[in-house]
């Protein structure tokens, strides 16, 4: 059994399976649909009460950590943090499901072939455990398919901030296995302040040049692309 929280501008007893519109991204947060973020569409949630008020408050209003029993046993559920896979699963499934200004010649042929080579069939899950994509983290993705920064400079700044983890329901048995247990309360005063300082100090940690610097060996996009690499290649562990 879990206990997760999802922030919403709204108190939601009952999340409604499939009741989303898919082409909706990141402004649904709070509404009793699922919601299309950086797994599809689903219900996101997180194991952190603090998080989840953060995610709940925008800059002109407060909102509501809504709190949940889930019972886990015998679901399907995709670890992207498990040993068989990697940042770049997470990042195919960024680009799949959210918007990418991937104008330049790079990033577009980046985009299509992390999508070739580590796309993964979501069909068979019930729930997705991976990492959370917040404005600042969703630039650093952009930077790494514009070759701006390396894979290993990709992956020092996703663990900047302390975002933690998100946990999304897919299926309708996911569904079926929450129950509501009651809400709190989030401020605009304080949990916005809160969100918006985690954002600034993600942001100003990537920029400090003797922290991220590149180091002799690091991979960039194009010599991943140019050496073919793929999911079960040992340098991208």
């Amino acid at each position: 059994m879990k206990t997760l929280y999802h922030g919403s501008k709204d108190i939601i007893e009952h999340p409604r399976y499939g009741a989303g519109k898919p082409y909706n991204d990141y402004g649904l947060v709070g509404s009793e649909m699922c919601i299309r973020d950086s797994y599809g569409l689903g219900f996101y949630c997180t194991e952190s009460l603090d998080l989840a008020k953060e995610w709940a408050v925008s800059v002109d209003r407060g909102g509501f950590a809504n709190c949940y029993e889930f019972d886990c046993a015998d679901l399907a559920i995709l670890d992207l943090n498990g040993e068989d896979y990697g940042l770049l699963h997470w990042l195919a499934l960024l680009l799949r499901f959210r918007e990418f200004d991937a104008s330049g010649p790079l990033a577009l042929e980046a985009k299509q072939y992390l999508l070739e080579n580590f796309a993964i069939d979501l069909a068979p899950y019930d729930a997705i455990v991976g990492y959370r994509a917040d404005d600042s983290y969703f630039s650093f993705a952009q930077d790494f398919i514009s070759g701006a920064i390396s894979y290993q400079q990709l992956g020092r700044a996703m663990h900047l901030g302390r975002l933690g983890q998100q946990f999304v329901l897919k299926s309708e048995r996911a569904f079926d296995r929450l129950r509501f247990t009651g809400y709190e309360g989030a401020s605009r005063d304080e949990w916005y302040e809160r969100k918006m300082s985690r954002d600034r100090a993600a942001r100003r940690e990537y920029l400090d040049e003797e922290r991220n610097r590149r180091q002799p060996g690091d991979l960039f996009i194009t010599t991943i692309m140019d050496e073919g690499m793929g999911a079960g290649d040992e340098r991208l562990r």
